[in-house]
């Protein structure tokens, strides 16, 4: 039995894109969060979102990646940061790990 079923038509309205990791920092009144500058492919050069994964990554080892993100969710306010958008990580136990790209593609490019 499935649980959670959505339509086709409200899958459509997620929209994934790749973004790139520019800058990652931890979050100054959060010990589980990262603050990521990222580049998405959006008219504005830089995006900032607030991930739950401080204790899987280091800030560092995160510049360069090529990330999964909700381009479209709403903005949300994590411990007084402004959030826009939300990678895409995948858990086990006590293991995470974000969902990246097999290749470098372009930031911005749709996941279909």
């Amino acid at each position: 039995m499935l649980f959670n079923v959505i339509s086709i038509e409200d899958f459509l309205k997620v929209d994934l894109r790749v973004a790139k990791v520019l800058h990652a920092e931890p979050h100054p009144n959060a010990d589980k969060l990262l603050i990521l500058k990222i580049d998405a492919g959006d008219v504005v050069e830089c995006r900032q979102i607030v991930a739950g994964i401080r204790n899987y990554y280091k800030p560092e080892d995160l510049i360069g990646k090529n990330i999964v993100i909700v381009n479209n969710l709403a903005p949300a306010v994590l411990r007084g940061v402004e959030s826009h958008g939300m990678l895409l990580a995948a858990k086990e136990e006590n293991n995470l790990t974000i969902v990246t790209t097999e290749k470098d593609i372009k930031p911005g490019s749709k996941i279909q």
